[in-house]
């Protein structure tokens, strides 16, 4: 119900504006929150859901190097991801995700529950580092939750 509640917040603040999203660990989930509300393809563009390094790179532009460097869980890809989902979407908004919902830390020092949700719009690109607890679907439910709130505060 929250989410349904968000996704509709969502969805009346872009008025006027196209969505775009970019999912690794909740494979689609946000893209699911947000067509289930009638009325959503007045806003919402599409999602790439980027569960693969390759695919984070091929479709969303995000930089090999950035990606070996920094890991796919990080601040960086994150920010770019939420870039190239803008671009590749011809979206005014997007949104990318990328963490560890787990059952595994991985090996640049991130522990499950780790999540880096990106924004981009014509003004502003940035990531923010969040950390949830819970089994996978919680800390996939945060962040699709997260992430649906971090487009509210950016477009008030």
């Amino acid at each position: 119900m929250m989410k349904q509640s968000l996704s509709a917040n969502v969805l009346h603040r872009l008025k006027g504006k196209k969505l775009a999203t970019a999912e690794s660990l909740t494979g689609g989930g946000i893209g699911t929150a947000i067509t289930g509300v009638p009325g959503a393809s007045a806003v919402y563009a599409g999602g790439v859901i980027s569960y693969t390094d390759e695919v984070k790179h091929k479709l969303l532009g995000v930089p090999e190097h950035m990606l070996k460097d920094n890991g796919a869980v990080s601040a960086p890809v994150a920010k770019a991801m939420a870039q190239g989902a803008r671009t590749a979407l011809d979206a005014h908004v997007a949104v990318s995700v990328t963490g560890l919902a787990g059952p595994d830390a991985d090996e640049y020092g991130h522990s499950v529950g780790t999540v880096f949700i990106g924004y981009a719009d014509e003004k502003t690109s940035f990531s923010r580092e969040y950390h949830f607890f819970g089994d996978r679907q919680q800390i996939r439910e945060q962040t699709i939750a997260s992430a649906l709130a971090l487009i509210l505060e950016q477009n008030p």
